[in-house]
């Protein structure tokens, strides 16, 4: 039927307690406009009537516009009778209504339904098996490229490399230095009064030398670059992913993991055990300040105690960590930039995560360094 032949709806007041609908009351029958009562029908009767015998045809559309009618008619505290309706149409207009009123009743999450506690606790843990799968899976990923890589060295993007080793290692050497020396004060003033208790003073060079070596220094030093070095691959990649670069990368035949994963990854690999190694020397350099200050042990009594009390073995220890804390921050915070969707909000979220996560599994990798350590009788 062309739409030129479609009567289209309308509505009559023939009395102020009756309305007359006539016409095709459906979405092309409506048109760009929505008949309603005229000024003799607002009045506020108390049953008004609503004769539906010259509708000609009825759908959704249509059914959703008598049933928002009737609604504000009820509103406004009159008794709404329909008449004259089909059967076909009563039956449609009656399932709208019922439809229109259980989504009224039912609870949903839009409308602001607090949700319980078990309900929230399986939606976090729901969460968490996705990102630790999904992590896995990104793991894999990136160990296949690494290991292609290896295996074909032209892949390798040197120039990347480079510039990563330059921003996450040299340019790091000021705040890992600083805290690091910091650190060993810290440790040698703690100890300093309890080996003055004893005589020990000398034994303050224990204290430092395998507590740095072994555990701190590369500890902090895995978490400045969390927080420094990770945030910002993070931040980058998902900063790419929302303007759509890493999808024009693709397109161009670029592989996203070559050019902005591995060249990371390559970097921190190799930057790390030479951090943790300033670490070692800039922590144990502030353990001799404080150990000359406080308990009046020389650099040259300090050294020669130093030698003999901690070995090449905990020195290795130490450095062997380093590269294991530089994949799990590399990997982390490509990981969470990938994943980010949407606006800034989300990148700063995700850049977020990744901190968090990085120095999470740092923490725990190396609890459990300490736990094989401890089974080996390192």
């Amino acid at each position: 039927m062309d739409s030129s032949s479609v009567a289209s709806a309308a509505t009559a007041d023939p009395t102020p307690q009756g309305l007359t609908l006539s016409g095709s009351w459906t979405a092309r029958g409506l048109g760009a406009g929505t008949p309603g009562p005229g000024a003799s029908f607002r009045s506020a009767e108390s049953v008004l009537i609503i004769d539906g015998s010259r509708v000609t045809a009825l759908d959704t559309a249509g059914a959703w516009v008598l049933q928002t009618l009737q609604q504000r008619l009820r509103d406004e505290g009159s008794h709404v009778e329909m008449r004259g309706l089909r059967p076909e149409f009563a039956r449609l207009l009656e399932a709208v209504e019922q439809q229109a009123t259980s989504s009224k009743e039912r609870p949903s999450a839009a409308a602001g339904a607090p949700a319980s506690t078990l309900e929230n606790l399986g939606r976090s843990v729901a969460t968490a098996w996705e990102q630790a799968f999904a992590l896995l899976g990104f793991v894999g990923e990136t160990a296949a490229a690494l290991a292609g890589s290896i295996a074909h060295p032209r892949r390798i993007r040197w120039r990347p490399i480079l510039y990563n080793i330059r921003s996450a290692g040299f340019d790091a050497l000021p705040i890992v230095g600083l805290l690091s020396f910091l650190l060993g004060i810290v440790v040698a003033y703690q100890g300093a009064d309890q080996l003055r208790q004893y005589g020990a003073n000398i034994f303050v060079a224990d204290l430092v030398g395998l507590s740095m070596l072994r555990e701190f220094a590369p500890l902090i030093t895995a978490i400045i670059i969390a927080g420094r070095s990770g945030s910002a691959y993070a931040a980058q990649i998902g900063t790419m992913a929302v303007t759509e670069e890493i999808d024009a990368m693709r397109t161009l035949g670029i592989t996203p993991m070559d050019l902005l994963v591995l060249p990371k990854i390559i970097a921190l690999l190799i930057v790390m055990p030479l951090l943790t190694v300033f670490a070692d020397v800039l922590g144990v350099f502030g353990g001799m300040i404080m150990a000359q200050a406080q308990l009046g042990v020389g650099f040259a009594d300090f050294l020669d105690r130093f030698v003999k009390a901690v070995s090449v073995t905990a020195l290795m220890i130490g450095i062997g960590k380093a590269p294991v804390f530089a994949f799990i921050i590399a990997v982390v915070g490509c990981f969470q930039g990938f994943r980010t969707k949407g606006g800034a909000d989300s990148v700063g979220r995700h850049t977020t995560r990744s901190v968090v996560q990085s120095i999470f599994l740092v923490i725990v990798a190396d609890a459990l360094f300490s736990i094989a350590f401890s089974a080996l009788d390192l």
